[in-house]
């Protein structure tokens, strides 16, 4: 049949729309048609795949022939999208956060103060910067998920359209995996467990804020202690199973421990005294996610200057937070997992023996009474003597030594 004549158009999907919503694929290709149309299409059978009616949510494929209606008029595309000009500092920033590129993805570092999308007021971001990122790809890099302006940490960046519904779903059905570390007030009761407390936007905040509330959406967060500082601060770390806005932060400040440098939603109380940073100490850590080509990404981002200086400054551990909530679903631990699982034992056996050292003798080993009663220390004479400390007698008591009389006093 002659498509012309019977007022009909088509096209074949080609690889770099593979994933994607047919009615994304419109917006890319027949920029000028109606979303109201289009809908009007699908109900009434016009679209169609591969010869089956087609809806406008559905993903296509490389290669399925797409059928549709020819528009009424003939679609006009929209000027391409014009940012403010890089400069070579801008262009530096960019490429300075890249910490894996391969030819569907780029994994940035993200500096915290450094917004990922724009807003009001908001000059400088992520998005803005990613014409510094296209390198040799054929297309412009696109966003698939955010970071809040003042978290740091990993954030992916799809380098096709491709990969960039490949991902998108990937974050949509929670097959990624993200692990942030906190620097949080105070240290929970309980050293590990899940945080299950609705959240819906706040009243009256225009969206800014959200809070607990039990008309909210669904939110579950993991967390694990790695380290406290007596009882003034810990070190955390968090897995969100859902991804609310702003949920490890509200999560936190809800059950009575604050993100440091959080005063959104600690208040005054979400600062500590001394040297360390008023900024804030959440940061995305690692991000695994299954690749489109094959394989996966599974990447670690360094802490930021004034993360690792509050790290320092509380006396943690860096090498502790090698050992994740869920080590044992990813097989063997690595090395650096084993010795920071061995440093953190050796350190609980010296709490333990604490106030245990007076009762060693030259030939007791390091662990010979972790959790056993204190040998009976030797009297001084016997000490001196090299002997054995006397027994009682069973049923004799010691007699008292006698001392001569003393001269009374004279009157």
């Amino acid at each position: 049949m002659n498509e012309a004549k019977t007022g009909l158009d088509g096209a074949t999907i080609a690889e770099e729309d593979d994933g994607i919503r047919l009615d994304r694929w419109f917006k890319r290709h027949r920029e000028g048609t109606p979303h109201a149309l289009l809908a009007r299409w699908a109900r009434s059978g016009q679209l169609t795949l591969d010869g089956r009616k087609a809806d406008v949510s559905d993903r296509i494929a490389t290669g399925q022939k797409l059928v549709m209606p020819t528009p009424p008029v003939e679609t006009a595309a929209r000027p391409a999208r014009k940012g403010r000009p890089l400069t070579a500092a801008d262009v530096e920033l960019a490429t300075g956060m890249v910490i894996h590129r391969d030819a569907s993805a780029i994994v940035l570092n993200k500096l915290p103060g450094l917004a990922t999308q724009g807003g009001t007021k908001t000059e400088q971001h992520v998005d803005g910067l990613l014409d510094a990122l296209k390198y040799d790809g054929p297309t412009r890099p696109k966003l698939v998920h955010r970071l809040d302006k003042d978290t740091s940490g990993a954030l992916l960046i799809a380098r096709t359209p491709r990969a960039a519904a490949y991902f998108a779903k990937s974050f949509s059905n929670r097959s990624a995996k993200k692990t942030y570390w906190a620097i949080i007030v105070g240290v929970p009761d309980i050293q590990q467990g899940e945080i299950d407390l609705p959240l819906a936007k706040q009243p009256g905040s225009g969206g800014e804020k959200m809070h607990v509330h039990d008309s909210g959406l669904a939110s579950k967060t993991r967390y694990r202690v790695i380290e406290r500082a007596g009882n003034s601060a810990a070190w955390v770390e968090l897995q969100p199973l859902t991804g609310r806005t702003h949920q490890l932060r509200v999560h936190m400040a809800a059950i009575g421990h604050p993100i440091v440098g959080d005063g959104k939603y600690g208040g005054k109380g979400a600062f500590l005294t001394g040297t360390i940073s008023r900024k804030m100490h959440l940061h995305s850590r690692r991000l695994r996610i299954d690749h489109p080509d094959g394989g996966a990404i599974d990447i670690s981002a360094e802490v930021p200057e004034h993360f690792a200086a509050s790290l320092d400054a509380l006396g943690f551990d860096r090498l502790l937070g090698e050992v994740g909530i869920d080590q044992a679903e990813k097989g063997p631990p690595p090395k650096s997992a084993l010795k920071a699982q061995a440093k953190a034992h050796s350190k609980q056996i010296r709490k333990a023996r604490r106030g245990e050292r007076r009762g060693r003798t030259a030939d007791s080993k390091p662990t010979d009474f972790v959790g056993k009663a204190k040998p009976k220390a030797k009297t001084k004479a016997a000490a001196k003597a090299g002997k054995p400390a006397p027994k009682k007698l069973a049923g004799k008591r010691p007699t008292a030594k006698k001392h001569p009389a003393r001269p009374p006093k004279a009157s």
